[in-house]
């Protein structure tokens, strides 16, 4: 496939696409510091061919240039985007924080969140709150309305420690699985521009792990009464909350009283309590929708 046009219009912004294609090759072969028999040799194009290329004579076709981007060590679309010598900078940056170990990068995201907060949440959600109150459910029902991935932190240490959850915290304790979900996290925000995050309930008591969160995800509390707690745990097939502990209620409720205070700190929240599946869903879609968690920012 080449690039080529057909109406005057058409004609007009090809050839603008190969004065700039000419330039933006020239450039950065001398940015690279290589000869142009170098560049021949690397990508296998002729040292008569990029010299067209160069000169704006030539029509390369898209696999032949293709190779030349490699050659030099660019996108293909950074040969042919219509940029500044400001963008220049902004890619180099980029690079380096590509190669950059994962504790700089974080490093670097904590000093530019402060110049744009919103921008360095944009997409991403994450649901948090003590079991029971229906992360779970509505964080999937909600991914699935809206058209993008649900993630349970949970699964992602399990599969990243190929062993159950139940294992991880008897094999390295609770300090392991907080490391584990630290770095969960960060492999989640990593990934993921656009997302739904069902986190633990306990994450909130690593002060270090939750600021990150709170930096990385728009942030919705899913509460409800301790009842409704105790039963949808229950109703889950865990009775372990209240066999042999007449104390389990109370000791919910001050469970819930330490934690609200940081629960609190979420942008947002959802109250399930006696609202049925459907009607907490729009709760949080509407939510969602009110705060602009999705909206690209700029």
């Amino acid at each position: 496939m080449s690039i080529v046009t057909d109406t005057p219009k058409a004609t007009d912004e090809g050839a603008k696409l190969i004065t700039r294609l000419a330039a933006r090759v020239a450039e950065v072969r001398k940015q690279r510091g290589l000869p142009r028999r170098v560049l021949s040799e690397r990508s296998g194009v002729s040292p008569r061919y990029l010299a067209q290329l160069e000169a704006g004579e030539g029509n390369i076709s898209i696999l032949l240039l293709q190779r030349v981007a490699e050659a030099l060590d660019v996108r293909i679309e950074t040969l042919l985007a219509d940029i500044t010598p400001m963008d220049h900078d902004v890619q180099r940056v980029a690079t380096l924080f590509r190669q950059a170990p994962l504790a700089v990068q974080h490093q670097v995201r904590g000093m530019l969140a402060t110049q744009n907060p919103r921008l360095m949440r944009s997409g991403r959600i994450c649901l948090i709150g003590l079991r029971g109150a229906g992360k779970s459910t509505l964080g999937k029902m909600a991914g699935a309305a809206l058209g993008i991935p649900f993630v349970e932190l949970n699964d992602n240490i399990e599969e990243h420690a190929d062993m159950p959850l139940a294992e991880v915290m008897a094999f390295y304790g609770e300090a392991g699985y907080r490391r584990m979900e630290a770095q969960a996290l960060e492999r989640i925000s990593l990934r993921h521009d656009r997302v739904i995050l069902a986190v633990a309930g306990g994450i909130v008591a690593d002060e270090t792990t939750y600021a990150h969160l709170l930096e990385r995800f728009h942030s919705v509390w899913i509460r409800t009464s301790p009842p409704e707690h105790m039963q949808r745990v229950r109703a889950q097939g865990d009775h372990r909350p209240m066999q042999g502990n007449p104390a389990a209620m109370a000791h919910l409720k001050e469970l819930l009283d330490a934690r609200s205070p940081l629960y609190a700190q979420a942008e947002a929240q959802v109250d399930t309590a006696n609202r049925v599946v459907g009607s907490s869903l729009n709760d949080l879609l509407a939510v969602i929708a009110k705060h602009r968690f999705l909206d690209p920012v700029t």
